[in-house]
């Protein structure tokens, strides 16, 4: 059992008899109450985000994840593959569990998976990933990197701004925890 009050965002627990992910969290304290954490989830079964707030004291069933390093291989419309690193054990995962995390996956790409009793239940990409702009509005002539931003997409159909100097076929830095520009790779 875990206390509600250590919660952590990645933390993995049984809720409302379904494994949950938090994605955020806030303690709160006010004078004349008890302390209560404010969490936002993830039910790692539907997919569904939500906001819930806990007693502080409040009890959680803990869960035992394995976490194992794996490179990203394909996707085949249906199901992504995946080798695990150590045991170069080839396995799906199905694009229900995957999500918004499939815009991260390049071939080739390691990222950590979490096993619940053997199934893949989550996937962590890397924290920075490459990725190749195939649609902006062009950059104009004196545009500066203090500048304004624009739309663009992204070769994994990733949807973000970037700033107004990146033009189509230069490959940018992304953020996957925030989903934001970090910065315009240098090719070669």
């Amino acid at each position: 059992m875990i206390f509600a009050n250590d919660l952590r965002r990645g933390t993995i627990f049984l809720f409302k008899d379904r494994l949950h992910i938090c994605l955020e969290y806030q303690h709160n304290k006010t004078a004349n109450r008890r302390a209560m954490v404010r969490a936002k989830l993830k039910d790692l079964t539907s997919g569904s985000i939500y906001e819930y707030v806990f007693s502080s004291e409040e009890k959680l069933e803990d869960v035992q994840i394995e976490r194992r390093k794996c490179e990203y291989l394909y996707y085949d419309g249906d199901k992504y593959h995946f080798m695990d690193q150590n045991s170069f054990e080839q396995f799906t995962v199905d694009s229900s569990i995957i999500k918004d995390e499939a815009y991260y996956l390049i071939e080739g790409t390691i990222v950590d998976i979490d096993f619940y009793n053997d199934s893949p239940i989550f996937v962590h990409p890397p924290i920075f990933v490459e990725l190749e702009v195939i649609e902006t509005d062009p950059g104009l002539r004196g545009d500066t990197v203090s500048g304004g931003s624009k739309p663009a997409v992204l070769s994994t159909g990733l949807k973000i701004n970037v700033p107004l100097f990146i033009s189509v076929g230069d490959v940018v830095k992304v953020d996957t925890r925030t989903n934001e520009y970090v910065e315009r790779v240098k090719k070669g």
